[in-house]
């Protein structure tokens, strides 16, 4: 519980600050102080002293063993789908939660970027202990930094410069989970449907495989013509296999993504809710990616802090004065009041290393980001090229896939009248499966390209420029895709 903050005896009030002066001692202290006239100032500014406070670590992992234990802004569904496990990921993920605390950071550096310097207060008495004098002599100065208020003005931009930075870092990390999340769930159930047609495939080459064996037990068949089903129903096992751990895999890393236990129960929707892809509107917004993409912001913004902090350095480099007013007293109880100025020569220290530094930073984040942004532009314009030969081969893929489906329950109506081999049946079923999976691997990497793209452009998040403070994702998720 918090010590009051006043003296024994006198009307009690609460610190404003929940940390503030709850030892006893510090009463104590300004209690004595207080009731000396030397101890005013000091007692006053011990008035607001702040105490330590320990923070344990925590003893165990906070993983949720389900839903209901992560934040939520809305009522969950019996089935997630992309757009609330994207919510669930930005609103629960644990690396956000221990980003998000480096903007308190950032906004205490302002805070102190913008406190003005303490004044400098000197005092000194001198006792007559021998000799002609009469009285104690005396002296007192109070002094100012000049160059700390020259140079408060570039810091305090600097600062928030820097504050602006990590708070558009945070909104391309929350992006990049975002993405991270869309894509698990595009593999996930276009995975999922993928399982289930390997499982079809298994069954079918499993009754096949079960009639050789009957044949060969009867010998009307060899292990020669056996061969050629139990090599296809193994290559189906293990590709279900493969599959199956993946799957595990994916959902592992989703579980941990919205800092759920690896073992806590995800029900999914089996449908991707994602809007279509415009790459023409996608093209006709690139030149403005350095207003939307967040860590191109970002760089903007630690470019200005940099700017800022050469402006700060080359103020070093001229003398540092100190002014006041100065007085006392001799022993013959003679007094003097006037001006103090203190000069530093700047002999040795001209400031040099610092301003070297601070171009040297802001020349490194110069071309930094124009790397960045040469990188985006590319690696968008590469994947739009890319998504377009994919959407090519899954429409040739969808065009071709009918035949083979005719051709498949042709097979089956020949089957039940004995018009058809039993083997050639089976091939065309084969068939089918096998270009229904190819199918799905080609849909899954169109999706894959779709999030990836999006996620570069920035593609739902809105202009960053004439904000000063970028919002939250949690706030803009409504415009997001």
């Amino acid at each position: 519980m918090a010590t009051p903050c006043a003296p024994r005896g006198r009307s009690r009030s609460w610190c404003p600050e929940a940390s503030v002066c709850s030892l006893s001692t510090c009463t104590d202290t300004i209690v004595r102080l207080s009731m000396k006239p030397a101890g005013l100032l000091l007692a006053a500014s011990l008035g607001g002293c702040a105490h330590y406070a320990a923070l344990p670590l925590p003893q165990q992992a906070a993983l949720s063993p389900d839903l209901g234990g992560l934040v939520h802004d809305r009522p969950l569904p019996a089935a997630l789908t992309v757009s609330d496990v994207v919510r669930l990921a930005v609103l629960n993920n644990p690396d956000l939660r221990a980003a998000r605390n480096r903007t308190g950071v950032a906004a205490a550096q302002l805070l102190q970027a913008g406190i003005l310097p303490n004044p400098q207060a000197s005092l000194s008495a001198t006792p007559t202990l021998a000799g002609p004098g009469t009285t104690t002599a005396w002296n007192a100065g109070f002094t100012v930094d000049l160059r700390s208020l020259l140079m408060r003005p570039s810091a305090v931009r600097a600062a928030r410069a820097s504050k602006h930075q990590v708070e558009a870092d945070l909104l391309w990390q929350e992006w990049q989970v975002a993405g991270q999340a869309r894509l698990l769930m595009v593999q996930l159930i276009e995975e999922q449907r993928g399982l289930r047609l390997l499982d079809g495939l298994r069954q079918l080459l499993g009754g096949r495989l079960d009639e050789r064996r009957r044949a060969l037990a009867a010998g009307d068949a060899t292990y020669a013509t056996i061969a050629p089903d139990l090599a296809a129903l193994t290559d189906a096992q293990t590709r279900t296999r493969d599959a199956m751990r993946l799957l595990l895999q994916q959902r592992h890393r989703l579980a941990a993504l919205l800092g759920l236990r690896p073992d806590a129960l995800l029900v999914l929707a089996d449908c991707i809710n994602l809007p279509p892809l415009d790459a023409g509107a996608i093209r006709t917004a690139l030149p403005a990616l350095p207003h939307r993409r967040p860590d191109l912001v970002a760089l903007r913004w630690g470019y200005r802090a940099a700017d800022e902090q050469i402006r700060s350095a080359l103020i070093t480099q001229f003398p540092n004065v100190s002014f006041g007013p100065t007085g006392g007293s001799d022993n013959t109880n003679v007094r003097a009041f006037g001006p103090q100025l203190s000069l530093e020569l700047p002999v040795f220290d001209r400031g040099q290393g610092r301003i070297a530094a601070a171009r040297a930073t802001r020349q490194q984040l110069h071309d930094e980001y124009a790397a960045r942004l040469a990188a985006a532009d590319g690696d968008v314009r590469a994947r739009l090229d890319e998504t377009a030969q994919l959407q090519e081969q899954v429409a040739t893929a969808r065009a071709q896939l009918p035949a083979v489906l005719a051709a498949a329950r042709a097979a089956d109506a020949a089957d039940v009248s004995g018009l058809i081999d039993p083997q050639a049946r089976i091939d065309l079923q084969v068939a089918r499966f096998t270009r229904q999976a190819e199918l799905i691997v080609l849909q899954q990497s169109l999706l894959e390209q779709q999030v990836a793209i999006e996620t570069l452009a920035g593609t739902g998040l809105p202009p960053l420029t004439a904000a000063d403070d970028p919002e939250p994702l949690t706030q803009i998720a409504e415009r997001a895709p």
